[in-house]
């Protein structure tokens, strides 16, 4: 038996970008009665605690809609929501920032389609971070899409990079 064999060794392992607070941010998908209003409701209860939407997407049936945000203060959100009983889910997105987004955009989903990495849906932000276009997208693999617009030379954005 060698030296070596019997003991354990301590290995720093990178940890995932989530744990990291790297590209990964949070979305919320609240579910809404489909009547007028019940957005700007939920708009006016996060202002009330300065919280701002950072982007938006809307899908409607005929009976009720779920609006997908991004806030400035995820943390504060799900209390907030629960304290108000307003019925919500999550997910982690990656937030891609464009450059230029004619080139850019064709660019990226090149890259996932050569990744085999599918894009089950997206939409883009309202806020402008660095004065630059982004795009928000939820993908059937983070960790590969991650890995593959990096290395295109993409810049993914963190929630501390969209809030204000």
């Amino acid at each position: 038996m060698s030296e070596r064999q019997g003991y354990w060794m301590a290995v720093d392992l990178p940890e995932t970008t989530s744990k990291l607070g790297g590209p990964l941010v949070r979305q919320f998908s609240v579910f809404l009665p489909n009547k007028v209003g019940a957005m700007l409701e939920i708009v006016k209860l996060l202002n009330a605690h300065a919280i701002h939407v950072v982007a938006l997407s809307i899908t409607e049936s005929t009976d009720s809609a779920i609006a997908r945000l991004i806030v400035s203060d995820p943390e504060n959100v799900e209390e907030l929501f629960r304290e108000h009983n307003i019925a919500f889910g999550t997910c982690e997105l990656l937030v891609v920032e464009l450059r230029e987004v004619a080139t850019q955009f064709i660019k990226m989903l090149a890259a996932l389609l050569m990744a085999e990495v599918n894009v089950h849906f997206s939409y883009p932000l309202l806020t402008r971070p660095r004065g630059r276009a982004a795009l928000a997208m939820y993908v059937d693999d983070a960790e590969c899409a991650t890995s593959v617009l990096m290395g295109e030379g993409f810049r993914l954005l963190a929630q501390t990079d969209i809030s204000r």
